[in-house]
C-alpha cells in the first residue's frame, strides 16, 4: 500500500523558487572579480538562472550534458548553479587549483560542452583551449564594459548572454534522482575522480545541514562562505542558506586574512566556513592589526584537523565559536560536524571542553559510519581503538563518474572507505587519526601525524605544522616535524620538541625539525604531505632539519 501524498521531488530548482517566493529581498551580497561589491537578492538571483537556463536550451544543451564553471564564489556563479541544474543539466565545477594538465584531463573525462569562467581564468583557458576536445562555448562571466580580448573561441559576455532570454521558461522536469553536478577530487593519488551528485543528494544534504547541531542556519543569519563554490558545493552553504533565507555574503576572489575580515565586519556576517588555512590567515590579520569581530559568532571549519589552539584562540579572544566538521568530496560533503553539545558533555571544563571541540563531531541524521580493520571487521567504539572510517548515507557516492567498476568503491554492506583512520568514543564523536597513507609506522607500531601536528600548532611561535614520515634504517619510519615559523618567530628545534613531550609517547617524538618558508598545498588547501615526503626525501632529512 502507497501512502496518499503528494508526489513532490527533490529538485535543486524548488530552492531557489522558495527563496525567492518566501524571501525575495534578502541580500545576496558579492565581491565582485572586477573589483566593486554587487547586491542581488534571491528573487533576482532566480530571475536571472531562468534566463540562463533559456539561453543553455538555445544552445542545444540536453539534460544530462555537463556545463563547466571556473569561477569563485559570486552572484553569477550561483545563478549558473541554479540555471545550469533548472535546464536539467550537469554544472561541473572546474578546481582551478588544479595542475593546468589535470585541468584539461577532467574537462575532457567530463565532456563538458560549454564553460563559464571568471576572468582571472582566461589566460589559463587560452592556454588550454587547443586541448579541449568538447568545448564548444566560452561564457564569461563579466559584462560587455568589463571583457577583454581573447583568443577563446566565440567568447561572449556572460551579460550580453543571457539578456537573449526573456527568462519565459519552465525549469526541466528531470528526475530526482537525476545527476546536477559534478565535482572531481584532487587527484593526489592518481587521476581525479568524478563524484556525480543528484538532486535529491544535494537537497537532502542542505536540509541536513540546516539542523540545529550542524549548521543551524536560520532566516536571521548572514551566511559568508570561504569555502570555495567550485569545490565539494561550498560545503552545501549556498543551497542551505537559499533554504531557510538566511542573506548570503560571497567573498569572491579575495580569501586573505584581511579581506575576510573587511568582508564579515562590513556585511555583519554571523556564520563562515572554510579550512584551516583560511583561519589562520584571519587569526594573524587579528593579532598583527588588533581587529576584532563583531557580528561572527561562529566558524564551520573542515577538510583537514584543525589545531586545538585555533579552536582556542577564536574562543577565547573573539568570542567566536569554531564548529569542527568532518567531510569530502564523496560525501557531498558533511559526513559528521560538533555544532551540537550532547547532554553528557555538560559541565566540562574549558579544557576538557576544548579537547570536546577539537573532535570532528558526530554523524547528522543521513549519515552512518562505522571503523574496520583491514580485513573489515567492526572495532569498538571506545575513543581509542583506531581503525578504517567507511560511511554510507543518500549523499555518499556509490561510484566515480565513468569509473570501469563504479561499485567497486563500497563494501560488502554498501559502506565507502574514505581512506580515513579515525576513532569514536562512547557518545559517537569521531576523531580523526590521520589519513591512512599518512599514518607513521615506526618500530611496528603507528604514530599519528595528526596529534603531533596540532600539538606543534599550539607552539606561539609557529603559523602552520606537519608530520611526515621518513624512511628509517632501524625502525622502518621515523615522523619529522615540519614548520612554518609565524611571522617575526624564531622558534628552535629543541623548544618545538619540548612542547610535545609529556603530551604523547616518547617515541612519538620527533627526531628532527624542519623549517621553511610556506608548506606545500594540495588544490583543496590541504597540506600536500606527498610533496613534503619527496622534498625531503630529496634533500635528505638531515640537511633540512633545524
Amino acid at each position: 500500500m502507497l501512502g496518499l501524498m503528494q508526489n513532490w521531488p527533490l529538485r535543486l530548482h524548488r530552492i531557489i523558487d522558495h527563496a525567492a517566493r518566501h524571501h525575495p529581498r534578502r541580500a545576496v551580497v558579492s565581491r565582485s572579480v572586477e573589483g566593486p561589491m554587487h547586491r542581488t537578492s534571491y528573487a533576482e538571483v532566480r530571475a536571472r538562472a531562468l534566463r540562463l537556463a533559456q539561453r543553455l536550451v538555445r544552445e542545444g544543451i540536453r539534460p544530462g550534458d555537463r556545463v563547466a564553471t571556473l569561477a569563485w564564489n559570486t552572484w553569477r556563479h550561483l545563478e549558473a548553479w541554479f540555471g545550469i541544474s533548472g535546464a536539467g543539466a550537469v554544472y561541473h565545477t572546474v578546481n582551478p587549483r588544479l595542475f593546468p594538465d589535470q585541468i584539461a584531463w577532467i574537462l575532457n573525462h567530463a565532456e563538458s560542452r560549454i564553460v563559464l569562467a571568471d576572468l582571472t581564468f582566461l589566460p589559463l583557458l587560452e592556454s588550454l583551449a587547443s586541448r579541449l576536445l568538447h568545448v564548444e562555448c566560452y561564457v564569461v562571466l563579466t559584462d560587455v564594459a568589463d571583457m577583454p580580448e581573447t583568443t577563446l573561441r566565440g567568447a561572449v559576455p556572460y551579460e550580453t548572454w543571457i539578456a537573449e532570454g526573456d527568462g519565459d521558461f519552465a525549469w526541466a522536469e528531470v528526475e530526482e534522482n537525476a545527476a546536477c553536478g559534478l565535482c572531481y577530487t584532487s587527484g593526489t593519488t592518481g587521476d581525479p575522480k568524478g563524484v556525480l551528485y543528484s538532486h535529491r543528494a544535494l537537497v537532502l544534504h542542505a536540509m541536513m545541514a540546516l539542523q540545529p547541531d550542524v549548521f543551524g542556519l536560520s532566516v536571521r543569519d548572514r551566511v559568508a562562505p570561504a569555502a570555495s563554490m567550485f569545490h565539494a558545493n561550498a560545503w552545501v552553504t549556498p543551497y542551505a542558506a537559499a533554504m531557510c533565507g538566511a542573506a548570503l555574503v560571497l567573498p569572491g576572489a579575495r580569501l586573505d586574512g584581511a579581506s575576510l575580515h573587511t568582508l564579515f565586519e562590513e556585511e555583519r556576517a554571523t556564520i563562515s566556513v572554510g579550512v584551516p588555512t583560511i583561519w589562520s590567515m584571519l587569526l594573524q590579520h587579528l593579532e598583527a592589526s588588533g581587529a576584532r569581530l563583531s557580528t561572527l559568532e561562529r566558524i564551520l571549519v573542515g577538510g583537514t584537523a584543525c589545531p586545538r589552539s585555533t579552536i582556542a584562540a577564536f574562543r577565547d579572544r573573539y568570542g567566536v565559536r569554531v564548529i569542527h566538521a568532518w567531510g569530502m568530496t564523496e560525501t557531498s560533503p558533511i559526513g559528521t560536524c560538533g555544532g551540537g553539545t550532547k547532554p553528557e558533555a555538560a559541565g566540562l571544563g574549558l579544557e576538557a571542553a576544548l579537547d570536546l571541540a577539537a573532535k570532528q563531531g558526530y554523524p547528522p541524521f543521513t549519515v552512518d559510519l562505522k571503523i574496520t580493520d583491514d580485513a573489515g571487521g567492526a572495532l569498538p567504539w571506545d575513543g581509542v581503538t583506531f581503525g578504517r572510517l567507511k560511511v554510507k548515507g543518500p549523499g555518499v557516492v556509490k561510484g566515480y563518474y565513468r569509473a570501469a567498476d563504479p561499485a567497486q568503491v563500497l563494501d560488502a554492506d554498501g559502506f565507502f572507505d574514505t581512506g580515513d583512520v579515525a576513532t569514536v568514543d562512547p557518545e559517537g564523536h569521531l576523531q580523526i587519526t590521520d589519513r591512512a597513507k599518512d599514518l607513521i609506522k615506526s618500530g611496528g607500531e603507528w604514530i599519528s601525524s595528526v596529534a603531533l601536528e596540532n600539538l606543534a600548532a599550539a607552539h606561539p611561535g609557529v603559523n602552520e605544522a606537519a608530520v611526515v614520515a621518513m624512511p628509517h634504517p632501524k625502525w622502518d619510519e621515523r615522523p619529522l616535524l615540519v614548520v612554518v615559523p609565524k611571522p617575526g618567530a624564531a622558534p628552535t628545534s629543541a623548544d618545538l620538541l619540548a612542547c610535545l613531550r609529556g603530551h604523547v609517547a616518547d617515541w612519538w617524538v620527533p627526531d628532527a625539525v624542519a623549517f621553511l618558508e610556506e608548506l606545500p598545498h594540495t588544490a583543496t588547501g590541504k597540506v600536500d604531505k606527498k610533496a613534503l615526503r619527496s622534498m625531503f626525501r630529496d634533500r635528505g632529512q638531515g640537511a633540512a632539519a633545524g
